[in-house]
């Protein structure tokens, strides 16, 4: 029979998937069709046991109710078994390398058997075989892959050492960024992809988005990938406090850069961008800073943001122009005089022309070039970054027309240099 929760009810147990990986883009084509997703599975404590992105999927639509149907489960146990055979029967499948790390470690603290294993995750017998006859070897591997990854997305090594159990004395001396294992993944971060083209000209012009998520002023990842290719080398910190869609994220990863990445609100599907705002400061990344090369922001572009976010006034496009300026202006300063010399701060922002009052150009461009300089900033350089001509409304082009006037459809990448 089915029931009806609230949203907030519900809650998903991370600490029986700690590795599980949502998939952004299929929660965007869940939430754009939300009246037609079947119930999810819910066990009596409201504990989620089957359909993670259908549950995300309404968060993100904005739908404060859900249909689930409830199962009953005996324990942790039982709920951590149930929801992985949920997902190896109906839902999307977890890789081989997930099923491969939740079989080793229901064996080991579980003492299951290895049919019943096989069973719940819908995997031949001889296949659980293989995954444990090596389990002491490949669950230190695994150990080791988790460090890495939070050691990538620049957790404290306190933070590393509690989530896999070891002293932060022990994660210290690993020397993660000198370590065997890492170097050889360092040449295939670097720029050798075959469809690879570096940038050569100063107009970084964007047919079509690469991105595989929506959200409203999502960056465009072949900039940033532009970014790190000029200014950043492996391990290098990026640091983006305009996270939105986790963009910066992906191309981090695959160019093996360290990343702090945050918004003020950031989008359900993507867990792994931290909620930081910037009234808050600069972000808590203490000696670490001697580390960031690159300050990326993306923020809200005053006036022509109105309306996409929230409505109080700490909201960038919600302020006065001057305190607009003011707030970004002082959260650069406080980053840079952190930053060590020669990184970069780098800034996209376009000129407000069509919610401008009397539809005047304010050429933010220009106006924080000129505030923000600064004995430990210099300017650098500007990139054209234009939209297509299709932004503009059939009412734009007309009002342009009438006025004699043209419309901004160029963004800009400023430039700041340590």
């Amino acid at each position: 029979m089915e029931e009806t929760r609230n949203i907030s009810q519900v809650t998903w147990r991370e600490d029986l998937y700690p590795r599980f990986e949502p998939t952004p883009a299929r929660i965007q084509q869940y939430a754009e069709c939300v009246d037609f997703l079947p119930p999810i599975e819910i066990n009596q404590h409201d504990e989620l046991i089957d359909g993670y992105h259908r549950w995300t999927a309404h968060k993100k639509a904005g739908i404060e109710t859900i249909k689930c149907v409830v199962t009953n489960t005996s324990s942790d146990i039982e709920l951590d078994r149930l929801m992985a055979k949920r997902n190896a029967d109906f839902g999307i499948q977890l890789s081989q390398e997930e099923k491969k790390r939740k079989a080793r470690q229901w064996y080991v603290t579980l003492d299951t058997n290895k049919q019943q294993i096989a069973d719940d995750l819908s995997v031949p017998l001889r296949t659980v075989q293989n995954w444990l006859s090596r389990k002491t070897k490949d669950m230190k591997v695994d150990r080791d892959r988790q460090i890495a990854e939070m050691w990538l997305a620049c957790h404290t090594e306190d933070e590393i050492a509690e989530k896999v159990g070891l002293t932060q004395q022990a994660i210290s001396a690993m020397e993660l960024q000198k370590s065997a294992a890492w170097q050889k993944f360092v040449i295939f971060s670097e720029y050798r992809d075959p469809d690879w083209k570096p940038p050569l000209y100063d107009v970084w012009k964007v047919q079509n988005a690469s991105n595989s998520t929506k959200h409203s002023g999502q960056t465009e990842t072949q900039w940033t990938d532009n970014l790190l290719y000029m200014y950043t080398k492996p391990f290098d910190i990026v640091v983006d406090p305009f996270g939105g869609g986790g963009s910066t994220i992906d191309i981090c990863k695959k160019r093996l850069r360290r990343y702090w990445v945050s918004d003020r609100l950031p989008p359900v599907e993507r867990r792994d961008v931290r909620e930081w705002d910037i009234f808050q400061g600069s972000p808590p990344l203490h000696k670490r800073w001697t580390d960031v090369k690159l300050l990326y922001l993306d923020p809200p572009y005053w006036k022509q943001a109105k309306g996409l976010y929230e409505d109080d006034s700490q909201n960038l496009a919600n302020m006065e122009l001057d305190k607009f300026y003011d707030v970004l202006v002082t959260f650069i300063s406080e980053c840079a005089e952190k930053m060590h010399e020669n990184s970069r701060v780098a800034l996209v922002i376009q000129p407000t022309q069509w919610k401008a009052p009397d539809r005047q150009v304010v050429d933010h461009i220009v106006d924080l070039i000129l505030r923000l300089q600064s004995a430990s900033m210099s300017y650098e350089r500007r990139i054209v970054c234009p939209y297509e001509s299709q932004q503009c409304t059939a009412q734009m082009v007309n009002w342009a027309k009438e006025n004699r006037d043209v419309l901004v459809i160029s963004r800009e990448i400023i430039i700041w240099r340590k």
